[in-house]
């Protein structure tokens, strides 16, 4: 383990150097940049002598990418993504938010899901509704890994960036419950399919994630409240995020919901009554720090997996399709939302193309994707398509929105 742990961080710090050195992109997008290219340079050399990388396959296939996203990484991000936003800005937007998050995952899920099922009918390839909702659950909501670290470095109107971030903050969770919930459908059969069982496994996922989040943040705010020393207090916060996701792992709950929870109860509400000035400080600048290392390792270990990946030109081509289905069920499952809450404001229509184009993919839907492995017909299938969407929308997406928001200045 500690060698892995070596070799990874080593990969990850060299990889930021050349970025922050040469490319100056941001992290997330310069990190996975150079690391695809030396995964698609790993398969060619494969292509042309295996023996020369069979020690690098051998160690990224004993490695348990989709576990150590979802039971172990993401728990850090999201609450370091939570800790920096102002819930008095996102109380603003609640209705919007809400609506994308639960509604829009539902409305992508369902567009995603027909639309993959019709597609690969197209080429031949015969697979049951159920495993392309499952797709469509997986490739739906926006990475706040991806998000908060791209729009982080461009300037935008501060209500769209709250409503961005909080959305990718929220939908990732509910995205996670929806998968949760039609992965159940599939392993368990048609019995499994009333409307009591999916009630029970969303109501302990969501309002016992949520729940267990208001518990745990409270407890680290008033243990940090009754004491002034930046060192204990930091520790809290880890044990806040490690302990809350155990916690919530163990009762079923989404971690997800509980860890962005538990960060906006300490970002705002601990900052305010229970940090002095100087710790405050010295909490950001650590879960600043841990962001950064965890971005990193994240995106370079993305961009490796893509050797493992068997490609075939048909799930290429199938997932270049999927590419604007994916940006087209983006699209329009926004549309509720603006309806509701958006029919007197300005630039509403530009408003929702940056939402559609700045509604990145990330590590979390590759994570899901590969937990298919072996468990669902077509799974490689669907690992070609789920990477090039995400590929599309670190690289090209994350690339090109600057000069979307560009337009907000004029």
């Amino acid at each position: 383990m500690l060698n892995f742990f070596a070799i990874i961080i080593s990969i990850s710090a060299v990889f930021g150097y050349i970025n922050h050195r040469w490319l100056k992109l941001p992290t997330t997008i310069g990190v996975m940049l150079i690391s695809v290219i030396l995964g698609i340079s790993l398969k060619v050399i494969e292509i042309l002598n295996p023996s020369y990388v069979s020690p690098l396959r051998d160690f990224l296939t004993g490695f348990d990418f989709s576990s150590f996203v979802l039971d172990f990484i993401l728990c850090f991000l999201l609450f370091a993504g939570a800790l920096h936003v102002n819930i008095s800005e996102l109380k603003g937007v609640r209705g919007t938010i809400f609506s994308y998050a639960t509604l829009g995952v539902i409305i992508s899920t369902l567009i995603i899901g027909f639309a993959t099922y019709t597609v690969i009918g197209w080429f031949g390839i015969h697979s049951g509704l159920i495993p392309c909702f499952l797709f469509g659950a997986l490739i739906s909501p926006t990475d706040p890994i991806a998000v908060i670290g791209i729009l982080s470095k461009y300037k935008i109107p501060q209500k769209l960036k709250t409503e961005i971030i909080g959305e990718s903050l929220f939908n990732d969770g509910v995205g996670v419950v929806v998968f949760t919930i039609i992965f159940s459908v599939l392993l368990g059969g048609s019995q499994a399919l009333t409307f009591e069982s999916i009630f029970k496994i969303f109501a302990a996922e969501v309002f016992g994630g949520i729940a267990i989040g208001m518990i745990v943040g409270y407890l680290g705010y008033f243990l940090m409240k009754s004491i002034d020393h930046y060192q204990t207090e930091i520790m809290i916060t880890l044990a806040v995020v490690t302990g809350g996701y155990s916690i919530a792992s163990q009762f079923h709950a989404s971690g997800p919901l509980a860890m962005v929870v538990a960060g906006l109860i300490i970002g705002n509400k601990g900052k305010a009554h229970a940090m002095s000035d100087i710790t405050a400080e010295y909490v950001d600048k650590f879960w600043e720090l841990i962001d950064e290392i965890c971005n990193t390792i994240l995106f370079v270990l993305m961009g490796l997996e893509i050797f493992l990946v068997q490609y075939d030109i048909t799930y290429i081509l199938i997932g270049a399709i999927l590419i604007l289905v994916a940006l087209a069920a983006r699209y329009i499952s926004l549309l509720p939302a603006f309806f509701l809450f958006k029919r007197k404001e300005a630039n509403k229509s530009l408003n929702l193309t940056v939402l559609t184009w700045g509604g990145l993919r990330g590590g979390i839907s590759i994570a899901l994707v590969l937990s298919l492995v072996g468990k669902v017909e077509n799974s490689n299938l669907f690992i070609v398509s789920t990477y090039c969407i995400v590929l599309f929308s670190i690289l090209v997406q994350g690339l090109t929105i600057k000069k979307l928001l560009v337009r907000f200045k004029n």
